[in-house]
């Protein structure tokens, strides 16, 4: 599709939405952007229909599927544009508060310290001086919104408002969810914004706040995510790794234990006393009695 017809099929799309066309109009002009749309940041800024696209995101009424189409489109837009900004070197890669629609200005290159000259590993939105208090007209939402800006600033260099805009489309994302139904004081909702801070302050899944900076993945994705599905590569490696030796040894016969009453412990002197046997050396050699009191916990083992 050529800028032409890409801003053509941007005109059509903006038509749709403001005349209020059957919800199936809106998704077939979408899906022929997301299926024929080759983005690059020149493209998305000089057509602007990521602009477009980005704004039938929030409209009001329309069919969920819509916003979802939108915003699938929009995340997958800017995760290609960052990969050819890091594939050509020539930058960094734009974040959610940086959109490659023409709106903003990309992110400005990485620094050894945030803007704010405190060391990444030391951010927080109070250090970031965000007014977080004056968000919204609702103190809770305010409240998850900082909570998401801590795990999202965690070790950074982007700019405060970037991370703070993102922060923000998270946390409606999230008040969006249909068990919430747009009420900040569900506990449905104050357990999902828990569960995503405590997943963005993962320290063993750091590339799960990358992914989301970058734009890989949307904040409608994140909210959605299960916890398995936050897990990078290498955590979902390891725990097959765990469950694999978890089934071996559970297939591996137990040896069986008895309990005698001539044996005494040297701890308590009790006479209950559970032991097994095994041949831990050649098989000429007498087997190794392995011993544990029952009342102590003491252990011992003699041949």
């Amino acid at each position: 599709m050529d800028r032409r017809e890409i801003v053509s099929k941007g005109a059509a799309l903006q038509k749709a939405v403001n005349s209020k066309e059957p919800s199936e109009n809106v998704l077939t002009i979408l899906r022929d952007l997301k299926a024929n749309v080759k983005p690059t940041e020149k493209l998305l800024r000089e057509t602007l229909i990521g602009k477009i696209v980005n704004k039938v995101k929030g409209v009001q009424g329309l069919d969920p599927e819509v916003s979802k189409l939108a915003a699938e489109i929009i995340s997958r837009w800017r995760h290609v544009v960052n990969e050819q900004k890091l594939a050509s070197g020539t930058s960094t890669p734009i974040a959610n508060g940086a959109r490659s629609n023409g709106t903003n200005s990309p992110a400005p290159p990485a620094k050894s310290a945030s803007p704010t000259g405190v060391s990444p590993d030391k951010r927080n939105w109070k250090v970031d001086k965000v007014n977080r208090d004056h968000l919204t007209l609702d103190t809770a939402r305010n409240n998850c919104i900082g909570l998401l800006y801590d795990g999202l600033c965690l070790g950074s260099d982007l700019p405060m408002k970037q991370i703070l805009e993102l922060a923000k489309e998270i946390e409606q994302a999230a008040l969006n969810l249909p068990d919430v139904n747009h009420n900040s004081g569900s506990p449905v909702y104050k357990e999902k914004i828990r569960s995503l801070f405590q997943n963005l302050k993962n320290k063993s899944n750091p590339k799960l706040r990358t992914r989301i900076l970058t734009g890989e993945i949307s904040p409608e994705r994140f909210v959605t995510m299960s916890h398995e599905e936050m897990k990078s590569r290498q955590q979902k490696e390891a725990d097959k790794k765990i469950a694999k030796e978890n089934m071996n040894n559970a297939m591996v016969a137990q040896e069986e234990k008895s309990v005698s009453t001539s044996l005494e412990c040297g701890k308590c002197h009790q006479k209950k006393v559970s032991y097994s046997q095994a041949q831990t050396r050649s098989a000429d050699e007498p087997m190794t009695t392995f011993c544990e009191c029952m009342n102590c916990g003491n252990r011992w083992k003699f041949s």
